[in-house]
């Protein structure tokens, strides 16, 4: 009975942050727009001056990743206890839109490869995938544009930038707080 719970709480999860799903298109930008020639009479403007690119080597630095574990974005609540924003601690709040890295386990879907929006869990274990898991224990991870991965029953490190996202389910419960707009998955 416990393994059915589980399957549930992950298509309700999956199907939450669109797992699988189409994807919004963005128009082609290489390639100009092909030139439509002016009404008669129309004057047309000129085309506006081009941003000089940054030169090579000029990059803004981007802050390095923190390492963290499941353990630095535990709350002090108990399993099923109602989630409200004053339960965060500072140094939750703190990682919040800051690159980090964390380690815990892929949670298991349908999908093996091509894998653009997942859930990271603590670990491998039945305790963190059914109803009732602590809310601190998973975090819903949607990976950037052009980026994917692939299924692992090994432990998985995630690089990406955390945010503090409430995914609620049908019932209005909360099924999640925790997001990772990921980078990469090693």
């Amino acid at each position: 009975m416990r393994r059915a719970s589980c399957r549930v709480w992950v298509v309700v999860v999956l199907g939450l942050v669109g797992c699988g799903g189409p994807r919004p298109t963005v128009p082609d930008q290489s390639r100009p727009a092909p030139a439509v020639p002016p009404a008669p009479g129309i004057e047309t403007p000129a085309p506006a001056a081009r941003q000089p690119e940054q030169p090579p080597g000029r990059e803004l630095a981007r802050e390095p990743a923190l390492e963290i574990t499941f353990d630095d974005i535990k709350l002090d609540m108990k399993k099923g206890d109602p989630f409200t924003r004053d339960l965060l601690p500072k140094r939750v709040t703190e990682l919040e839109r800051r690159p980090v890295r964390i380690r815990g386990y892929i949670l298991p879907s349908f999908q093996q490869t091509g894998i653009t929006q997942f859930v990271l869990v603590r670990d491998n274990q039945e305790c963190c995938f059914g109803p009732g898991a602590a809310l601190h224990d998973c975090i819903v991870v949607r990976m950037r544009p052009g980026r994917s991965t692939t299924f692992s029953v090994r432990p998985v490190a995630v690089a990406g930038t955390f945010r503090l996202d409430e995914l609620r389910g049908p019932d209005g419960k909360h099924l999640a707080i925790y997001a990772l707009d990921g980078d990469e998955v090693r």
